[in-house]
């Protein structure tokens, strides 16, 4: 099939298609009315844009086109979490998770990468590497397609990959989320997790507002080298450093996310040096036991040493909470539904050897 050299409009930020259509000879205006076509009724082609002249929408139709996504699979969890498999138009496939919260409200997991670079030992997906990066228009379209089944009111940029790595495109769909003629979402209800890119969060500090989380998942150097090798050129004292510095709102808090693994970092100690760890950070703490699966060696913590272990941050003021997994019966944790299907599916579509092609949804754990 022929590749479609038209230029892909959900790529594009308002003041991006304000200058694409400036070059067409079009007033600045058109491009708000696109945008509002695009995401506030969702319409994937130029006929149905019905304020713009057929001239217009004939020029447009030659010139460029709206990307969309489509589940290929989707599996739902008694618990009301649904997964989706999307396949790109290179036949990648990533993975979006739809997380049911109280009070009829939803938090989507969105993905930024096809695979992931930070090499995490916990993680599945780091232990295939990295892909290529999404584009703008792949990291919007998750949520566009979602929307498809119901209003989202949170998004968190947790899943495949690591959104600092891909960071003007991240920048620029977050964005699109922000734009009133976009999607529309406030940016206190978009989150986006890092393994600890220092450069880059205070980069994305500096560039746009967003709640940051960071997996954290050790309290020493040592520990954090060997779950996390990013530690190895960012280490600790400098990621602290980082988040001292990150801009936040009277009212906000960072979010640290620690995987709690059984044997490694769930100790009575790593709770007293976890405290210490983030004096003086403005943190709340996501305590998510380990969720166990056959690719990795950890196994998740007792009930009672999370129990534990939560009680002593919560004994010295911290704000700490226990992460109940979601979705445990659909493949929910990372990656797995696109690993059931790759041996069979990505060979077919993309002719490529299944065992590189097995990625997982999170940093973790099906956060």
């Amino acid at each position: 099939m022929d590749h479609d050299t038209r230029i892909d409009l959900k790529n594009l930020t308002l003041e991006e298609l304000t200058e694409f259509l400036a070059g067409m000879g079009k007033e600045r205006f058109r491009a708000s009315q696109v945008m509002r076509w695009m995401y506030g009724r969702m319409v994937n082609n130029f006929e149905a844009m019905s304020d713009l002249s057929k001239a217009l929408r004939t020029e447009l139709q030659q010139r460029a086109r709206i990307s969309h996504l489509e589940p290929e699979v989707t599996e739902d969890s008694k618990d009301g979490t649904r997964k989706y498999l999307f396949r790109l138009e290179d036949g990648e496939t990533i993975e979006t998770v739809r997380i049911p919260m109280e009070e009829n409200r939803a938090t989507l997991c969105i993905s930024t990468q096809v695979g992931c670079a930070m090499g995490c030992v916990f993680c599945h997906t780091g232990s295939f590497g990295l892909k290529r990066n999404l584009t703008p228009g792949e990291i919007v379209n998750q949520v566009c397609a979602a929307l498809a089944d119901g209003p989202v009111n949170n998004i968190v940029l947790m899943g495949m990959g690591e959104p600092l790595h891909n960071l003007d495109n991240v920048v620029k769909a977050l964005q699109i989320f922000y734009l009133t003629e976009g999607l529309a979402f406030s940016p206190r209800k978009v989150t986006l997790s890092t393994a600890g890119l220092v450069p880059e969060m205070l980069e994305l500090g500096q560039r746009i507002r967003v709640n940051l989380a960071v997996s954290l998942n050790a309290t020493t150097d040592e520990v954090r080298n060997q779950l996390m090798p990013i530690n190895r050129r960012y280490p600790l004292g400098q990621l602290m450093d980082a988040c001292r510095q990150f801009p936040l709102e009277p009212r906000q808090r960072i979010t640290f996310e620690y995987i709690l693994i059984r044997g490694v970092n769930d100790s009575d100690q790593d709770a007293r040096r976890l405290v210490k760890l983030l004096h003086g950070v403005k943190a709340k703490v996501n305590l998510i036991p380990f969720n166990e699966h056959s690719a990795s060696p950890f196994k998740a913590p007792t009930g009672d040493r999370v129990t534990r272990f939560q009680g002593h941050l919560l004994d010295r003021g911290m704000v700490a909470i226990r992460r109940a997994s979601k979705g445990q019966d659909i493949s929910a944790a990372c990656g797995q539904l696109k690993g059931k299907r790759a041996p069979m599916q990505d060979r077919q579509v993309a002719g490529e050897d299944a065992a590189n092609d097995h990625h997982p949804l999170e940093k973790g754990n099906g956060k």
